[in-house]
């Protein structure tokens, strides 16, 4: 496996603004393994951006259903 090491990495900030939630969400989402998946380096937590796209796309909701929104 060939790794491109000019991809920049994100952080944990960086995500978080990212999909308009808070780091302690992130951070919680991480702990149960929920949120986008991360790399470890030393103690550093990292997000590929790919890897944050695939688990955006991943969220959406199922065709018909409903946000709450009267039409």
């Amino acid at each position: 496996m060939k790794l491109n090491t000019q991809q920049r990495l994100l952080n944990e900030h960086e995500v978080a603004d990212s999909c308009s939630i808070s780091v302690l969400t992130l951070r919680k989402w991480r702990s149960q393994r929920r949120g986008p998946q991360y790399v470890k380096i030393g103690a550093l937590v990292r997000y590929r951006p790919e890897d944050v796209d695939s688990w955006i796309a991943a969220q959406k909701a199922p065709s018909g259903e409903s946000c709450g929104v009267a039409q």
